[in-house]
């Protein structure tokens, strides 16, 4: 069976987005047969210029059937002409799969096609698309997610963990090995792993948080209540956390709590520490804690990391 695969890309979009295609090329050779059939596509077909001045030339559109529909994302998620919206609002009914890489979830939602649904983005975009797709159940720490037919990826490289677990559901996970020590990759990493920057830059431009933020880093081992951080910011407790939950869209507890999870981890990667270590320096208290913050975060506790991080060769990623 062939899966036909159309990438909808528009003007200025982002050409790491491309990165999907070698994935279905290299499961191609990895199986030994044409299973994939990919193609970038366009609303007018024709030569589609990237935001990096790169042009791509396309196919055009077409309302028939094809298996998965993946939307590219761009760098400041500018919406696409809304005929190509009406286009995206129909391809549920005659794709399998409808997918978006990046901001591309911004495409999807303006569809109407996130709606009640479970879906991902770019960190650095997650304020703004949870004000705008209030209706939206965004998982914004997560580098893929699946709900039904809709399959959404974080960040542009998070497109290719998302086109691995595509082959994987498609060829099973034997295939989806090979395509990934192909692309020098240890493998593909799990949909429910926290995206690194998120942790660390939660991508706001107030001078108040970053303040806290960053005393908050320096100070992971300290008591980081919200009592003690709205004396960092000067406002009441009550005050603090409304400005800090309308800046950054989370808690101040849950901000806390992905700091330490991602220094936790780091921690991990660079060193041969023992776990209750770890979860002393970076403020847990104790090894059971940090396992159920690293399981909210990571789906797997701090000995499944722990292992992949002692044992694993360094990504390309």
């Amino acid at each position: 069976m062939t899966h036909t695969i159309k990438l909808v890309v528009y003007a200025d979009f982002q050409a790491l987005a491309l990165a999907v295609g070698t994935v279905f090329e290299y499961a191609n050779l990895a199986h030994g047969e044409q299973s994939y059939d990919f193609h970038v596509v366009s609303e007018s077909g024709g030569a589609v210029m990237s935001s990096e001045g790169i042009s791509v030339n396309t196919g055009r559109l077409q309302d028939e059937p094809c298996d998965t529909l993946i939307v590219a994302g761009d760098n400041q998620y500018q919406l696409p002409p809304e005929s190509l919206l009406t286009y995206i609002r129909r391809a549920p009914a005659h794709c399998r799969r409808i997918a978006s890489v990046g901001t591309g979830a911004f495409v999807l939602a303006e569809a109407k096609l996130l709606d009640g649904k479970h879906a991902t983005t770019h960190w650095s975009s997650a304020v703004s698309f949870k004000r705008r797709y209030p209706n939206v159940l965004l998982d914004e720490d997560c580098l893929v997610a699946v709900d039904g037919q809709i399959w959404t990826s974080a960040g542009m490289t998070a497109g290719v963990d998302l086109a691995l677990a595509m082959v994987e559901e498609d060829l099973g996970a034997q295939t989806a090995r090979k395509v990934a020590r192909q692309l020098v990759r240890h493998q593909r990493r799990s949909g429910g792993q926290a995206q690194f920057s998120a942790l660390l830059e939660p991508g706001v431009n107030s001078a108040l948080v970053e303040k806290v933020l960053a005393y908050a880093k320096a100070h992971l081992r300290d008591d980081l209540s919200v009592g003690v951080l709205a004396e960092v910011a000067q406002l009441s407790p009550r005050q603090f956390s409304r400005v800090f939950s309308r800046e950054t869209g989370q808690s101040p507890g849950k901000a806390v709590e992905r700091l330490r999870v991602e220094a936790a981890r780091l921690m991990m990667e660079t060193s041969r520490r023992p776990i209750e270590v770890i979860a002393r320096e970076t403020g847990f208290g104790d090894r059971e804690r940090m396992r159920q913050a690293f399981i909210r975060a990571f789906g797997q506790p701090p000995q499944a990391i722990q292992r992949v991080s002692a044992n694993a060769p360094l990504s390309t990623d």
